[in-house]
């Protein structure tokens, strides 16, 4: 088929079941209902899953979607939505992508339509930011002045009627448009069918492969939420049973880091599931060493000193009166005066060791963003500190939510792993903070296997939060 571009040559896909492999939508109803709305929202819509079960089982698709619409959005505001949409719900939508209908949706030259009946606010963000689509087509949900108030608007894609549909359909797409390619599911009987001068069938679910992270067509380096993995009915289930034995654990091993010494913290946490594993490049016993590591949770200082075997003052921009509380090293809050910080990790590097993020902020995924040099400049060598750290079912990290709960959140996955990588020492004798920076910057990256980027914290706020992330009440997360 000739892809030319043209004014009103277009490709049009159904996402549910072909642009994603999956047809199941609830996963993302979820995940909307407990980052937007709440955790107990959350439930309320998973105690309806037989429900929704049995209207799909007997054919009222229509009504199970408006019942979880209304469920995971109503009372939510509009912009909450939205954000949650784009921080949260983008990264399970690339995890979920068909390759073989991407290859063929980017490929082509001309307008790109996609036809959904998600609620268009839930998917219209990451369809166009990632996959350069033109035109979305989905359910409009009603609101009122800034608040959603979860009913579907009419008409739409959730309405009775195949005629009713197809002629939404045309509406939406146009006079004058020819759609040359529509990619639909092999058992699909969507109006868009009548609608295409070709169409392309689908392989069903069990044979579609997942685009891989490779061939994203863009780098996946932020996203924000608390699950770790997709929250399928099985996986939300065993979440909730999880729940009451993973806040005990979470308090148990809170209390086993700051009540016992080292040595015998280190067990209790190995008896509990927490993995610690470091390597070090040579003996790390000097005091008045400056380590420098990747962030990946506020436990990093934390798991540094319990390597160590001793207590290693941490620098922060901010942190939680929580979190300053449960935590068993020393931590001082910076100022974002470059001067008065700089004196500040002076005088603390002189008085013992110290740990520093020069990151500002986490990032869960393979990537070092940009390091600030301001270490460099307070010390003639330093220690860079590789770290890894895995959860399986929940992150340790957020950007919207309660990030007193960070560390809690962690330590409540089953078996939490914390991977140290102690690098040979760097000078900065000579050499510019910069220079010192971008090399420990690399060095890291290297032991890791992560990409090293020019990204900041301010970047990881604009895109996840909308704001830049300088209010003092905001931690370093």
């Amino acid at each position: 088929m000739d892809n030319q571009s043209s004014s009103s040559a277009a490709i049009a896909c159904e996402l549910e079941g072909v642009l994603l492999i999956s047809k199941n939508s609830f996963p993302y109803f979820i995940l909307t209902a407990f980052e937007a709305g709440s955790p107990l929202r959350a439930l309320i819509l998973f105690m309806f899953f037989p429900v929704l079960w049995l209207l799909d089982f007997f054919g009222f698709q229509e009504l199970s979607l408006r019942l979880m619409i209304f469920v995971s959005t109503a009372g939510v505001k509009v912009a909450v939505l939205k954000a949650v949409a784009k921080a949260t719900l983008s990264r399970f939508f690339l995890e979920d992508i068909n390759g073989s209908c991407f290859k063929i949706l980017s490929g082509y030259k001309g307008k790109k339509y996609v036809v959904t009946c998600f609620p268009k606010f839930m998917v219209e963000a990451f369809l166009r930011e990632f996959l350069d689509v033109d035109y979305v087509i989905g359910t409009e949900v009603i609101s009122f002045k800034e608040w959603c108030l979860g009913f579907v608007a009419s008409p739409g894609m959730i309405i009775n009627g195949h005629h009713e549909k197809l002629k939404f359909l045309q509406q939406a797409i146009g006079d004058g448009v020819q759609i040359d390619l529509g990619l639909v599911h092999v058992l699909s009987d969507h109006p868009l069918i009548l609608l295409c001068k070709e169409l392309h069938i689908m392989q069903p679910d069990e044979k579609a492969k997942p685009l891989p992270r490779r061939d994203y067509p863009k780098p996946l380096i932020f996203h924000d939420g608390r699950f770790s993995a997709r929250p399928t009915p099985l996986n939300f289930l065993s979440i909730l049973l999880w729940l009451p034995l993973g806040m005990i654990l979470a308090v148990t091993r809170i209390l086993v880091g700051v009540l016992l010494p080292f040595k015998l913290g280190l067990m209790g946490s190995a008896a509990t599931g927490l993995r610690i594993r470091a390597q070090f490049s040579e003996a790390q016993r000097a005091c008045g060493t400056l380590y420098v590591c990747s962030h990946r949770t506020l436990l990093d200082p934390v798991i540094i000193s319990s390597v160590l075997q001793r207590k290693i003052t941490a620098v922060t921009y901010s942190l939680s009166s929580f979190s300053e509380l449960i935590s068993p090293i020393p931590t001082v809050r910076l100022t974002r005066d470059r001067v008065k910080d700089g004196a500040t990790m002076g005088a603390l590097l002189n008085s013992g060791d110290l740990v520093v993020c020069p990151e500002g902020t986490t990032c869960r995924e393979p990537y070092l963003l940009r390091f600030s040099p301001l270490f460099a400049e307070i010390s003639d060598e330093v220690v860079p500190v590789a770290i890894s750290s895995e959860g399986t079912m929940f992150y340790g990290t957020t950007v919207r939510g309660h990030k007193w709960l960070d560390s809690l959140f962690f330590l409540m996955n089953p078996s939490p792993c914390y991977q140290l990588m102690f690098l040979d020492k760097v000078s900065c004798q000579g050499r510019s903070s910069v220079d010192v920076a971008n090399q420990v910057q690399r060095l890291i990256g290297l032991a890791l296997g992560f990409e090293c980027t020019n990204l900041t914290r301010r970047d990881k706020y604009r895109i996840l939060a909308g704001n830049d992330g300088v209010d003092n009440r905001v931690s370093s997360n």
